[in-house]
């Protein structure tokens, strides 16, 4: 068995990496020559402006005396430049949100995780093909592009990481700074002829990168006061730069402005999903080069932006992020970064019809180049009668259209040069996703094979091992021929050759050489196949199509509920009335009672609103009071036994209430500092530190007792969460932990039902009791129930503390009782174990049923994985990389959801039984509680 789980763990794991294989890798090709346009630039320097998190609504908007926020960009809007929307991708974080912008193309998602700091960039960016670029800002983002520029000259000025603190008296400093070091840096310049002399070249960039309105948000919401002040803290800020350009260069109105964001936000003040509010991120663009606004009769859009904004007469021009790097390259008159994919977006510039003409046949050009080294890598990977070219652009294509657009532009035809390029433009684009996806179907198929064959072979092991249902039919166990296994090896050994001949990437021979163990090892099992057959065919086929439509439906009904979180509303609902269905109302009304209660309650959950949108402090409070209350009915026995409070027992539970009375002050006093701007108290941190490593260790010094340790594993688990709760889902695993109570005595109690003698009552249960292998069961199909609650439970876990299926949803408030300062990866850490903590307490709830049921634990567990499995298929199909931006997230979050489940499962199952066996000796020899 132990084999099977690190096979089966492997393989899960080739099945997680395998969509980001498949669906999302890097667009990266390398060997292209540089694209430029001879023609003399408008500007000798840009000044590139990101304000780090800023949605696009909220620069427009206006405050609560019909004043706007940002008066200095609305007046450029209106008098000076051009403004629009740009248009982000999935992640919306800010490393890829800051490639899009720079280097002009999307990172495959798989980038978010390569974190912010220190990363080698593998990538050409505009401030390579500068001649200098001075940058200020977060340490995080400047050392991307410095540190895999060609040369020295890519300059950073950047304040220490630990300046990021959500919990500091005033982020807007981190502005600040940025702007005080630039006014330094240009009075510096005066006295510095070498600095002097570089600040007068051609070619140079300047970059700012604002964190303090993406720190504000994170920490007090985009629609608090803090948020919005910085907005115009920012503004006034920019408007400062603007002046002090003007004076150094002498008004020469060679410099142009682009101010935009890495990405938005949502109103809960959380970003890296497809929600427009992170997506839309605003565009003001101004200074040499650039058009002065355009007044219109009306426009239209599908968002409410414009008449919030009230900027409906002045010509909104909507771009893509990308489309933001070839512009900046084309202003200043710098080759086009190689790796960029974005369109010139010509609407934008004011020069002359020629120069505009030439922009975009250098931008067609650079595209182009991309197209055919991806095409030659694919062909000379690919054996010669299988290869099949994109037709839509043959060379011969190519050549005539690059023909066409240089006669158009002899003959001054400059808007037909203009559509020919942008129509070739398209067409490469195309082309060079056409290539990038050549594989999908091929390695589609076989992971699809893979998953298939591995669901085939864990059934057949639980039928083979675990069920009568072929006990009947069974003979002497053959062993398998010669053939079959020669046949596979023959295949496998096929495989290994097509793909070397090819030249095919290492993952490729594990993708498509897994299926052939898999369905080998399941083609093994021939007589366990024909056993099953057999006893099907011998079933009444009613009650075989009755049992595959339940079966059918309930994980259906999981699926839904990843879209839908009111389906678990109607699971639970549906869970409330089983009592009366297996007639349990009239053997056990009381816990018939507690189920359909505590089911009914736990419904409401699925149907509250994200978390994180609305924090409520007291409700966190509320829900510690109610844990010391149940603490309360635990406490009372053991004050009343006979050897009094000097015993360990007590000692320990007591010391676990106290931690919940801690956890209850760090939340309340962590809260109020905060809102005081006063940071995160030392104190503070330190409790909430010890507690989380102390709810580890102190439910292994409880007894083992089914029932007192379920209880220490709970509120030790409850001391850490409400730790990591801002609002009403500190009432969840509450409520959560009742069910799964109720759920063993349920179990029990069908288990006597069904005439299977229960010799020992749930009280008197030990973990650590060594059952004897006689007392354990065969599987039922009422086992098949059992492993169904399990997975529906596990996702309600997470669905039911107000997460969604996206990145957006986890609010990084949970963590600041633990840290302010911004440090994504201990920050993820945290979220994902406040999302483990319900998982953990369904999965130690499992144990115990598995016990009360007398039920190996191997046996359910198969059922769960198999079942974890159909629903990972599911989603397999569904993942999409096409449609808006929202849609392709959370297609991406369901498979990743899913599939992190199947992993973390054999995980969680092991810490389960960590927490519920083991136990550790700090006192005496513990007294047999045994009755």
């Amino acid at each position: 068995m132990l084999l099977f789980l690190i096979v089966g763990l492997l393989v899960h794991f080739v099945f997680f990496a395998s969509i980001f294989d498949i669906y999302f890798t890097s667009p990266l090709v390398h060997g292209m020559t540089p694209q430029f346009t001879a023609l003399p630039p408008p500007a000798r320097r840009l000044v590139l402006i990101v304000a780090d998190g800023l949605r696009a609504d909220a620069l427009y908007e206006f405050d609560e005396n019909g004043n706007p926020i940002a008066p200095f960009i609305r007046n450029i809007v209106m008098h000076e430049g051009s403004w629009g929307i740009s248009h982000t991708r999935v992640p919306t974080e800010s490393r890829p949100g800051h490639v899009a912008l720079i280097a002009g193309f999307y990172e495959d998602v798989s980038a978010v995780a390569k974190g912010w700091k220190e990363n080698p960039v593998e990538f050409d960016s505009l401030f390579n093909e500068s001649k200098y670029t001075w940058s200020w800002g977060s340490p995080d983002i400047l050392s991307m592009f410095a540190k895999g520029a060609t040369g020295d000259h890519v300059f950073t000025y950047s304040y220490d990481a630990n300046d990021e603190d959500f919990g500091a008296q005033d982020v807007t400093k981190l502005d600040t700074w940025v702007f005080d070091k630039i006014k330094e840096f240009f009075h510096a310049a005066r006295k510095n002829q070498s600095l002097f002399a570089k600040l007068n070249e051609e070619k140079i960039v300047f970059f700012l990168h604002l964190l303090g309105i993406d720190t504000n948000g994170h920490a007090h919401r985009p629609t608090s006061r803090e948020y919005k002040d910085n907005i115009k803290l920012v503004d006034e800020g920019i408007k400062d730069i603007v002046s002090l350009l003007k004076e150094f260069y002498g008004n020469d109105k060679k410099t142009a402005f682009i101010l935009t964001s890495d990405h938005g936000m949502t109103d809960w003040g959380s970003h890296g999903a497809g929600h427009p509010s992170e997506t839309f991120t605003p565009f003001v663009t101004w200074g040499a080069g650039i058009k002065y606004p355009q007044k219109v009769s009306g426009q239209q859009f599908d968002d409410a932006l414009l008449k919030g904004s009230k900027l409906e007469y002045w010509k909104r021009q909507d771009i893509n992020q990308a489309d933001i790097a070839p512009l900046m390259a084309s202003l200043i008159g710098v080759p086009f970064p190689l790796n960029s994919l974005g369109i010139l977006p010509v609407d934008y510039l004011n020069n002359t019809d020629v120069f505009k003409a030439e922009s975009m046949y250098t931008n067609a050009v650079q595209i182009l180049e991309q197209f055919k080294v991806k095409m030659t890598q694919k062909k000379e990977v690919t054996l010669s009668f299988l290869f099949t070219p994109f037709n839509l652009l043959s060379d011969s294509k190519q050549l005539d259209i690059l023909r066409k657009t240089r006669s158009y532009i002899k003959q001054k035809k400059y808007d037909e040069a203009v559509s020919l390029c942008k129509d070739l433009i398209d067409l490469a684009l195309k082309g060079l996703s056409y290539y990038h996806t050549y594989d999908r179907f091929f390695l589609g198929i076989n992971v699809v094979l893979g998953f298939v064959g591995w669901a085939s072979y864990a059934s057949l092991l639980i039928i083979k091992s675990h069920s009568s249902l072929t006990r009947g039919f069974s003979k002497e166990v053959k062993k398998p021929s010669h053939l079959l296994t020669c046949s596979f090896v023959a295949v496998g050994v096929l495989i290994a050759f097509f793909l070397l001949i090819q030249g095919c990437p290492r993952t490729y021979y594990v993708y498509c050489l897994l299926p052939v163990p898999i369905w080998y090892a399941v083609l093994r099992e021939y007589q366990v196949i024909q056993d099953l057959v057999i006893s099907l065919l011998s079933f009444p086929r009613s009650h075989f199509v009755g049992y595959l439509f339940v079966c059918t439906l309930g994980i259906e009904v999981l699926v839904l509920s990843f879209f839908y979180r009111y389906m678990l509303t109607a699971g639970l609902i549906v869970f409330a009335g089983w009592p009366f269905i297996t007639q349990l109302w009239t053997r056990a009304k009381s816990i018939s009672l507690s189920w359909i209660f505590f089911c009914l309650l736990l419904a409401v959950f699925p149907l509250m609103p994200v978390i994180g949108r609305k924090p409520d402090i007291f409700l966190v409070i509320g829900a510690g009071l109610l844990v010391l209350m149940l603490s309360l009915l635990v406490v009372t026995p053991l004050i009343k036994r006979k050897d009094g409070f000097i015993n360990g027992e007590l000692l320990l539970h007591l010391l676990q209430m106290l931690s919940i009375v801690l956890s209850m002050c760090v939340v309340y006093s962590t809260h109020t500092s905060l809102l005081r701007k006063q940071g995160l108290p030392l104190a503070n941190q330190i409790v909430s530190w010890v507690t989380l490593a102390s709810s580890f260790i102190l439910p292994l010094l409880s007894p083992t007792l089914l029932f007192q340790r379920l209880v220490s594993i709970f509120l030790s688990s409850m001391s850490t969460y409400l730790l990591l709760s801002t609002g009403y889902e500190a009432l969840f695993p509450l409520v959560l932990s009742c069910v799964m109570f109720v759920w063993i005595y349920m179990e029990q109690e069908t288990l006597q039902q069904s005439g299977v003698s229960c010799k020992r009552k749930v009280s008197n249960i030990q973990f650590t009791c060594n059952t004897d292998i006689s007392q354990l069961r065969k599987l039922s199909l009422d086992d098949t129930r059992r492993a169904f609650f399990l997975v529906f439970f596990l996702v309600t876990a997470f669905f039911g503390t107000g997460n969604i299926a996206s990145i957006n949803s986890f609010d990084l408030a949970s963590v600041y009782c633990f840290l302010t300062v911004f440090h994504p990866f201990m920050m993820g850490a945290l979220m994902m174990w406040k999302i483990l903590i319900p998982f953990v307490l369904v999965m130690c709830a499992f144990e115990a049923v598995q016990l009360t049921t007398q039920l190996s634990s191997k046996r359910l567990f198969l059922m769960v994985l198999v079942i974890s499995d159909i629903m990972a298929l599911h989603f397999f199909f569904l993942v999409k990389d096409y449609g808006s931006w929202l849609d392709i997230g959370t297609s991406i979050s369901h498979y990743v959801i899913v599939m992190s489940m199947a992993i973390v499962l054999l995980f969680l199952n092991g810490l389960a039984q960590l927490l519920t066996t083991k136990k550790l000796q700090l006192w005496g020899k513990p007294k047999s509680h045994l009755v």
